[in-house]
């Protein structure tokens, strides 16, 4: 007869394709019930955004059914997002699970236009989501979502006075360019002036119980994009480019900027891809094509979606709406949604690469000198791991923080196998 352990096993089995990890292990399961042969139970997806979702489900029911004894299965499908970013180390913002920060080396390649629907898309998904268009020299996003005039009110919260976002479509949005005075001014600020305006954005604002929000970085590796990178513990940064090459070679100058300030990249989404004809229904690439994928392969990170051209796309951002909202089943809307699930994915993967390494911190931490030693003796002499980090005496005494990371990461690998979290899922 069937018991509990037997159905554990076997769901033991069900892989998540994004994280490389079992979903009991992940706790993916809740609530099991077995009675007399009915299966009760609940899974909890890491996010309502998951590419994998319905075949993660499917796997399941599959795996059920190679079980004797089963005679019903009733599976009630859940989500519940990860937090990507750590909130302890933030003290204004814990309410916001996910900070994904929209940044492009140059202007002119659609960055806004992509954390417009990045963000919509993720909402359709059910997740709840806010955008902050932290443009503050050229605030785009009021004009694009067709909410110019509009103003925000000032609630108190916890004895605070905060700013109350306005919503478009259940998305709480946030812009320099809702300020009247601003409509037809040119914002004339130095750094530190702006860089505290977005930081008020972020901890001033009533972003209550957000999955995700959306940041739409100036073009550019200034002031704003630094402040963010270097007070807000973010999730991570997403890339926008053009298949051009000096697009791509302008973001790859962007990249190295995040990756110095040791902020996570999450990946590139490739806008203005291509131009499908719709008589031929051939793809003509008409900035070039591969600009992306290379730029992915250089700096080791996803290719999380490539845009294709659409006049509905310019029109809809001139006119207030959004591709996304107007054109739902067009080809540019499902490239969208696509890049909304992969980017959810990397979020979810940024949740357990952090829990991942807390727990390998918490085991150093606890090792006694000799036995640093030892793992940093076998890692030197097993593995290529290090051959370009030069290990010394010395590190067998400091503590995680004080390693390089580099170390961390065979260190990591060391004390619990392969890492198995995926850095760079295959779009799908």
């Amino acid at each position: 007869m069937v018991g509990v352990d037997d159905v554990i096993n076997k769901l033991s089995t069900v892989i998540d394709p994004d994280l490389n990890k079992d979903i009991v292990s992940m706790g993916m399961i809740k609530d099991l019930d077995l009675n007399s042969g009915n299966l009760k139970f609940t899974l909890e997806l890491t996010t309502p955004a998951c590419p994998f979702n319905e075949q993660i489900e499917e796997d399941v029911r599959k795996a059920i059914d190679e079980l004797d004894g089963i005679n019903n299965l009733d599976m009630n499908v859940t989500a519940k997002v990860m937090e990507g970013r750590s909130l302890d180390a933030d003290e204004f913002m814990k309410g916001v699970k996910n900070i994904v920060a929209v940044a492009s080396g140059k202007g002119g390649v659609g960055k806004s236009t992509v954390a417009l629907n990045l963000a919509l898309a993720l909402s359709k998904t059910g997740a709840k989501v806010g955008l902050l268009d932290a443009d503050i020299y050229g605030p785009s996003i009021p004009l694009m979502l067709g909410m110019k005039g509009t103003e925000m009110d000032v609630a108190m919260d916890q004895e605070k006075r905060k700013l109350v976002p306005p919503e478009y479509e259940g998305i709480k949005v946030v812009s320099f360019g809702f300020f009247a005075e601003q409509e037809h001014q040119a914002a004339i600020y130095r750094g530190p002036i702006i860089s505290g305006i977005v930081k008020q954005f972020l901890v001033d604002t009533l972003w209550t119980d957000l999955d995700y929000l959306i940041v739409d970085l100036p073009p550019g590796t200034g002031d704003i994009p630094l402040t963010l990178a270097q007070t807000i513990p973010i999730t991570g940064i997403l890339v926008v480019t053009t298949p051009q090459e000096v697009a791509s070679s302008v973001a790859s100058k962007a990249i190295g900027m995040f990756d110095k300030l040791n902020v996570p990249m999450l990946g590139v989404v490739e806008n203005m891809s291509y131009f499908e004809c719709s008589k031929c229904n051939e793809k003509h690439y008409v900035f070039g094509n591969g600009g992306a994928e290379k730029l992915s392969e250089k700096h080791n990170m996803p290719l999380l979606g490539a845009i294709p051209l659409n006049s509905g796309i310019m029109e809809g951002s001139e006119l207030g709406k959004p591709v996304m909202i107007t054109q739902p089943d067009s080809p540019s809307a499902e490239a969208f949604t696509v890049a909304a699930k992969n980017i959810a994915a990397q979020c979810s993967i940024q949740h357990y690469k952090r829990k991942e390494e807390a727990e390998a911190e918490a085991k150093w931490d606890g090792l006694s000198p000799e036995e640093r030693q030892k793992i940093l003796v076998e890692l030197r002499d097993t593995t290529t791991t290090l051959d370009h980090v030069e290990v010394t005496p010395e590190h067998e005494n400091k503590t995680w923080a004080e390693l390089e990371h580099e170390i961390q990461v065979a260190i990591i690998q060391h004390l619990f196998g392969e890492s198995k979290v995926q850095t760079t899922p295959t779009t799908s």
